[in-house]
């Protein structure tokens, strides 16, 4: 049975090339608090790219139930809505995704050094990484392109 809707009429999602199955859209990138503060959509029945978090994050989940995967590809835990979940820098590598429905879920990454986020391939070696500067490059992208927001 899938939860409510999240009304994200207001919202702009974001996609980028490569990244199937998740969409996001930046809140804030605070380089002097070391925050960068992000919303995403996973589709359902499905999984993103495998990564690591390099910052402390906060994740609550406003629509639908987040699933984490190990490595192995193991379903490691179901978030259903509402959850509000705290966790550390360099935890167990992970891919994630949507149960029945999409997901839609806040993530506050804190006390950012660099990195926010390691991108890894099936091996665990590190393909790519994001961290404050291309988040806020992606914020200033978001927001320079035109809106599509309801009035």
């Amino acid at each position: 049975m899938g939860t409510l809707p999240f009304d994200t009429r207001n919202i702009k999602w974001n996609t980028l090339d490569g990244f199937d199955h998740v969409a996001f859209h930046i809140y804030a990138v605070d380089e002097e608090k070391r925050i960068v503060d992000i919303l995403f959509k996973f589709d359902a029945n499905s999984r993103i790219v495998m990564h690591r978090h390099k910052a402390d994050y906060i994740t609550f989940v406003v629509q639908g139930e987040l699933r984490i995967y190990r490595p192995n590809g193991e379903l490691k835990e179901i978030r259903p809505v509402g959850s509000y979940v705290a966790g550390k820098a360099d935890g167990e590598p992970h891919t994630e995704g949507g149960g029945d429905q999409d997901v839609i879920a806040f993530y506050s990454n804190r006390n950012v050094d660099t990195l926010v986020y390691e991108i890894l391939d099936e091996n665990q070696n590190v393909v790519a990484t994001f961290g404050m500067v291309e988040f806020k490059a992606l914020l200033e992208a978001q927001t320079a392109a035109p809106s599509t927001l309801v009035a």
